[in-house]
């Protein structure tokens, strides 16, 4: 993000377009400051799913800075045509990528999304979920080696790859993974697109590749590197409509036992508060809240509307006791949770993070 934390809103919304602007704000989880979320937990059933417990959830922050200047990449994206075009039609890096073999455009400014799950099970064994991969080679390889993630992948600690959503910024950066675990299993959703598909194939992946169902919201198992599922632990699939021609998105749920249920997302299209929504009515323990991780879409441009503050009160309703959000949620939403007096868990603003306001890259947070 820019030191600036604007962006010219009349420029926001030219890039937008009237059509645009709908599916952007579905993105942000329009859901959540609609009269819909008046439907609040006590209007509808509890959910019976039990997926089992976790003693412990830690996470590591490789990287929340998916890009480094908010006009910058706003600019790319007007002189590409707006926020509805196939993002794989943009110049942007790397090279070699399908339908678009240029790879040049402000490469400097690429950095990306990547997050670490530490899941302590009951019996004091731990299961490692690598949560999305980055965007530019350079800037994920090195965020990797600075988390150990290099190692991690070489000696097979890790279970799975779960790429959340087909965004440049959480997908692009596949080969640097490839490089070090080509045989690592991975999830992806149920929509991807043929390009995504072909930058699988082209990366080198040679795994065993989970694909959630095509445009169908739905609970599904996450499994370990054996192929056994992981206690305590669930994906969750939301098909919904989100810019740059991409669609659907993945998240997940851990219940922590004698805490509650974490939603850990990369981006939150679905909108946060459908995400807990969907915790309550199918899991049991959903009406227990207990924390969140990630990025929750509501103003990664920095461009606040007063509307979303609905959804900033309506958040409340949850009792969330712990948020570790970044990324896309944006600094001033970051701030109105703390103003609202929420539990934010700041940051340190270590490696190119700009802000304590939120957690940051190599920042660690823990549930309970």
């Amino acid at each position: 993000m820019s030191d600036k934390y604007t962006v010219s809103r009349r420029r926001f919304l030219e890039a937008l377009g009237a059509g645009t602007a709908f599916g952007f704000l579905g993105s942000m989880g329009a859901f959540s400051y609609t009269p819909l979320r008046n439907r609040f937990l006590p209007d509808k059933p509890k959910g019976t799913t039990d997926i089992g417990e976790v003693k412990k959830l830690t996470i590591t922050c490789i990287s929340e800075t998916s890009w480094f200047d908010n006009d910058i990449l706003m600019n790319d994206m007007d002189d590409m045509g707006g926020l509805l075009v196939n993002q794989w039609t943009y110049p942007w890096p790397p090279e070699g990528k399908p339908n678009n073999p240029r790879g040049d455009l402000h490469p400097e400014n690429a950095g990306g999304y990547a997050a670490l799950l530490d899941i302590e099970l009951l019996n004091g064994d731990h299961k490692f979920i690598l949560l999305d991969t980055g965007w530019e080679h350079g800037w994920t390889d090195q965020r990797f080696k600075e988390c150990g993630i290099d190692k991690m992948l070489k000696n097979n600690e890790i279970d799975c790859l779960f790429i959340s959503h087909e965004h440049f910024d959480h997908f692009w950066g596949l080969p640097v993974t490839m490089k070090y675990k080509p045989d690592i299993d991975m999830y992806i959703g149920g929509d991807f697109y043929p390009e995504g598909k072909q930058f699988i194939k082209d990366s080198g992946f040679k795994g065993k590749l989970y694909e959630a169902k095509s445009k169908t919201r739905h609970l599904f198992e996450i499994k370990d590197k054996n192929g056994k599922t992981i206690p305590g632990v669930a994906g969750y699939y939301f098909p919904v409509a989100i810019i740059c021609r991409v669609f659907g998105e993945q998240s997940i749920f851990v219940n922590v036992k004698d805490a509650g249920i974490v939603q850990v997302t990369g981006c939150c299209h679905q909108g946060i508060l459908n995400f807990a929504e969907a915790a309550y009515t199918t899991l049991k323990g959903g009406d227990r809240p207990y924390g969140v991780y990630g990025g929750l879409h509501i103003s990664p441009f920095e461009d606040w509307d007063p509307k979303y503050d609905d959804l900033v009160f309506g958040l409340g309703k949850y009792g969330f006791q712990k948020i570790g959000c970044n990324h896309c949620t944006g600094v001033l939403c970051a701030r109105k949770f703390v103003e609202a007096g929420y539990p934010v868990v700041q940051g340190t603003a270590r490696f190119r993070s700009k802000t304590t306001d939120f957690l940051g890259n190599g920042d660690v947070i823990e549930f309970p």
